[in-house]
């Protein structure tokens, strides 16, 4: 097959099957999506949805591309937000790392009040994002397909990697 200069790597497969949680009041949502894969033993997926409602949550974001790879933590932004959120997007990745230990990449959008306003956020979900009133997540499990974390020199960083490496 050609490979395209566009695409650094590709695999396809299929869903297995659909696994989807309610999560308690007052659980980092993290935490509740890596026990919802670790219960379920999902090695690849993609998280479909999640919504509910927050009581804060931290948002992360690149704010700076660094001259030299890889990206650390002087490079990025951490936002919290104390205050009753709206859960309006969750979307991500299972991979398993390369020690076979499960691996969540997500990002997240949620929206708050602020007086008149609506105002939403999005980023990187990290831990510190508090559930509250209701929150469910719902992940597709992956079959057939070539997901992994693998070293990538370029980044100085292990990375998704789709295909054989």
């Amino acid at each position: 097959m050609e490979q395209n200069p566009l695409l650094e790597g590709v695999s396809s497969g299929s869903f297995t099957r659909i696994v989807m949680a309610r999560i308690p009041i007052g659980v980092d949502l993290l935490e509740a999506i890596y026990a919802m894969v670790k219960q379920e033993k999902i090695g690849t997926g993609l998280i479909l949805m999640g919504i509910g409602a927050l009581s804060k949550a931290i948002f992360r974001n690149v704010k700076v591309f660094p001259a030299e790879y890889p990206i650390t933590a002087k490079d990025r932004i951490y936002f919290e937000v104390a205050q009753p959120l709206e859960l309006v997007s969750l979307t991500g990745y299972i991979v398993p790392k390369r020690d076979g230990q499960p691996h969540v990449h997500a990002h997240f959008a949620a929206s708050t009040v602020s007086g008149a306003t609506i105002s939403t956020y999005g980023g990187h979900l990290e831990t510190g994002a508090i559930t509250h009133v209701k929150a469910a997540v719902t992940i597709g499990e992956l079959a057939g397909i070539e997901m992994s974390k693998r070293w990538v020199e370029e980044r100085k960083t292990d990375d998704l990697w789709l295909g054989k490496p």
